[in-house]
């Protein structure tokens, strides 16, 4: 066995600690905002740990945890991405309550302040207290993964029972109010909901909040239905919920390949790319879909979109090759592989789908369509598309993702009025 010198063994304990001493007075959390020439705004957010180690979030581009290192000498501070070409360089104020300097990038330079305090935004329809009904803090476990999910339900006044809607997040891990861009969507519907008699259970998704995460292998949309299944029985099981009166309310993931190429050729037209560029990704997006959607298992999917990417191109460092790589996951490879259709046509109670007309995401018209059409065989169906609302159902200008956080509606008026008169009529049915 061979050892280390005193000396290099010394060295090896207090470099980590150095490091935090010379990056510990910019320890915490930094904001900001990149004013783009001719373009959005887009915010910006450092997380700094004494260690030196960072995270960088874009919320407009719904781009979270980032990795980055961040390091501070003589003032200077310089806070520098791992996975894209991306730096800011500054330095401290006299007060150590800003961060003033250049977000360098592509070969360009903006300026940008960052600041301790979390800008204010204007939400002007978030839910404000007294209201005019009990909410309850809640868990219970799914039997199928054991798992345990936290939530809040919201219940109208009075003994009940009251018919109940259970929300359920679209794509990614979400808090129980689909928090974005600073709004809560989840929450308002909520609280309308509750307003007009309807009890309304909204959920932490796996590995958020105060639900269990659980097996990353096992998160696929099948595991998660036997959340929202467990979220239906917990409502059932209790007195104050009629338990012939459980709906579900739902939000995004729609989609199969062929929508998803059109979303993309909608959102890259949108943005203002040219059309040549357009149709070349679009093909690189389509030929990517189609090699999970025939894998026959995560490892199988990742070596035909490995052999995918080679023949396109992709640098093997690629930031854009590392996140295409996910496809392969449980969750995408069904997403992918399974047509909603065949379960939608199975449905035999009442349904409401809506989509907005500026919606890039999930585009209104095809997912509208096949939604009418997959419904042919139930009685009580309304599909509407409501004018110029994006895929969080804002009053949009372009539908464009960069949008969200720059508008201060939650939710357009009359999409929420479309939700809630129609679940309220169809929950006093019975």
């Amino acid at each position: 066995m061979r050892f280390l010198p005193r000396a290099a063994f010394v060295a090896v304990l207090l470099a980590p600690v150095v490091a935090m001493a010379q990056v510990a007075p910019i320890a915490g959390d930094w904001y900001g905002t990149l004013a783009i020439p001719n373009g959005p705004k887009l915010a910006l957010v450092f997380h700094i740990k004494p260690d030196g180690s960072a995270t960088v979030d874009s919320p407009n581009q719904m781009a979270k945890g980032m990795p980055a290192t961040a390091t501070l000498a003589d003032g200077k501070v310089a806070v520098t991405l791992s996975a894209i070409p991306a730096s800011f360089e500054g330095a401290v104020s006299a007060d150590g309550q800003s961060l003033q300097g250049q977000w360098l990038q592509g070969g360009g330079a903006l300026p940008l302040t960052m600041s301790r305090t979390a800008p204010v935004l204007n939400r002007p329809q978030a839910p404000k207290p007294p209201f005019p009904y009990r909410a309850e803090e809640v868990s219970y476990r799914n039997p199928a993964s054991g798992l345990k999910l936290a939530g809040t339900l919201t219940l109208p006044e009075g003994a009940g029972p009251f018919p109940a809607v259970v929300l359920i997040t679209g794509s990614g891990a979400q808090d129980r109010d689909e928090t974005m861009f600073g709004h809560k969507p989840f929450l308002v519907i909520a609280d309308a909901l509750t307003r007009k008699g309807v009890a309304v259970l909204r959920v932490d998704d796996r590995g958020t909040g105060g639900s269990e995460k659980g097996d990353a292998s096992a998160a696929s949309i099948p595991a998660f239905a036997t959340d929202v299944a467990a979220g239906v029985a917990f409502l059932r099981g209790r007195p104050d919920i009629d338990p012939a009166r459980v709906g579900l309310l739902g939000h995004s993931e729609g989609g199969q390949v062929a929508p998803l190429v059109a979303q993309n050729r909608a959102l890259f037209a949108a943005s203002g790319m040219p059309d040549d560029q357009v149709e070349i990704l679009v093909k690189n997006r389509a030929e990517r879909f189609a090699a999970v959607r025939d894998a026959k298992d995560a490892d199988d999917a990742r070596v035909r979109l490995t052999e995918v990417l080679n023949r396109q191109g992709l640098p093997p460092t690629s930031p854009e090759r590392v996140a295409t790589l996910t496809l392969a996951s449980p969750a995408w490879r069904y997403f992918l592989s399974t047509n909603p259709a065949d379960a939608l046509a199975k449905v035999k109670v009442p349904v409401l789908a809506i989509g907005g007309s500026k919606d890039l995401q999930v585009d209104a018209k095809t997912n509208l369509a096949a939604i009418r059409a997959a419904l042919a065989g139930d009685q009580d169906v309304t599909v509407k598309e409501l004018p110029g609302l994006n895929h969080l159902f804002q009053t949009a200008n372009t539908g464009l993702v960069i949008e969200y956080g720059q508008i201060e509606e939650t939710i357009a008026p009359a999409a929420l009025a479309t939700i809630v008169d129609w679940t309220a009529a169809h929950a006093a049915k019975r």
